[in-house]
């Protein structure tokens, strides 16, 4: 990713309504469906300033990699405990069947051979383990914002779908989410697309604007996983070997 990404992350991911409400999705979406052990060893690969941490610490012992300097920093001062480099696809020095838990949120979508990750992802997988994904959804909705964030594609649930079974998984509840608020951002990816105003900035809307934005996208914490979701801005998934 661009370095202007990472910093604002840094600066934005405790106020942005994306990050806050995504987390408290993600928390609810684990809590109802991954079963994980009591202790669960876990890993988010690629944690960028490690704002997802503290929320996947709920459900065990995290360790975490990063492979930009600046955000592992940041992530590691979050951690309390250093973070490491390993990039994917090959996760070199990460050992193999150590993990309950693989995290990768908005991540497969920047590695160039998605399945040769998923699959190193599957083999540091202890007994039982699953790798819970979110990636990007719909290629026509692609932007300045895939460009600064060095995506290599966003998903269809097919194509998601296919790479999971190609490296040797299988996918549990897989299906849309952001999707109470996909009206609104697939018009304003069209329009900008007509009125040559594509815009990567991903800065916080004005406070009002912002905590309206908070409190829609909040609500699918009691609809994903539950229910079959309309079209959304991003895909998420269970993955477990097959």
């Amino acid at each position: 990713m661009d370095r202007r990404v990472y910093d604002r992350m840094a600066e934005h991911d405790s106020t942005h309504w994306w990050y806050r409400a995504r987390r408290d999705i993600l928390a609810d979406f684990l809590a109802r469906e991954a079963n994980l052990p009591q202790h669960a060893r876990i890993l988010e690969i690629g944690c960028g300033t490690g704002h997802n941490l503290p929320m996947l610490a709920q459900f065990g012992t995290v360790d975490a990699i990063e492979i930009d300097p600046a955000a592992r920093d940041v992530a590691g001062k979050r951690l309390g405990k250093p973070v490491g480099d390993a990039p994917l696809p090959a996760l070199p020095g990460v050992p193999h069947g150590q993990y309950d838990l693989i995290a990768v949120l908005d991540v497969v979508e920047h590695i160039e051979d998605d399945v040769a990750a998923l699959r190193a992802m599957r083999e540091r997988l202890a007994p039982g383990g699953k790798i819970l994904i979110t990636v990007p959804a719909h290629q026509w909705m692609w932007s300045a914002h895939d460009v600064v964030n060095h995506h290599h594609r966003r998903y269809s649930k097919g194509s998601l779908e296919k790479a999971i079974g190609a490296a040797g998984l299988r996918s549990r509840k897989l299906g849309y989410f952001n999707s109470l608020l996909f009206p609104l951002a697939a018009g304003a990816r069209i329009a900008g697309r007509f009125t040559g105003r594509d815009d990567s900035d991903d800065s916080p809307p004005p406070r009002p604007v912002n905590a309206l934005f908070e409190t829609i996208f909040r609500i699918e914490r009691h609809l994903v996983g539950r229910f079959p979701m309309p079209p959304g801005v991003s895909i998420l998934t269970l993955a477990e070997p097959a």
